[in-house]
């Protein structure tokens, strides 16, 4: 089902994260943009990693989008993020149990997102000039070095 957002573009998801010490303070920032709409987003936590960050983006973008089968183009980064998908890795952790995996409560988020749309991925190389990505770096960063941070408990659990 298409929806007013899908035509005639997809919706376009720019995303980094940001961690000073990995584990340390940390943040992610992210763009949403389709057609003359842009959004931006960013969350700081208190301990967290670079890793965490970098997919905690792709989860939050994906859950800001008003309607299911959305045509999504996530540009990252991330080689984590973006081959764990494009290369398949994360469908056999998956059928694996999750064993030996790390973040796996952002993967499990992740794939409940990942079905109710069409996304690709799309790797970008960090810190290269590319206007979205710069942005969203200073998104992400600002948001590690605000006061008082939340708890990342996922990764407080699994440290």
């Amino acid at each position: 089902m298409n929806t007013p957002l899908n035509k005639p573009n997809p919706i376009h998801l720019f995303t980094d994260g940001a961690c000073s010490g990995n584990p340390g303070p940390g943040g992610y920032g992210l763009i949403l943009k389709s057609g003359s709409h842009e959004k931006e987003m960013s969350e700081g936590f208190a301990l967290t990693t670079n890793n965490r960050m970098e997919l905690m983006a792709v989860i939050k973008g994906l859950e800001a989008l008003k309607y299911n089968n959305s045509h999504v183009v996530v540009v990252s980064d991330s080689k984590y993020v973006v081959d764990a998908v494009k290369q398949g890795w994360l469908f056999g952790w998956e059928k694996k149990g999750w064993k030996n995996v790390k973040n796996p409560d952002l993967w499990q988020k992740f794939l409940q997102l990942y079905h109710k749309h069409k996304v690709t991925f799309k790797w970008i190389k960090g810190h290269a000039g590319h206007l979205e990505n710069e942005r969203c770096d200073e998104l992400a960063v600002m948001a590690s070095q605000q006061p008082r941070l939340q708890k990342d408990t996922g990764y407080i659990k699994a440290g």
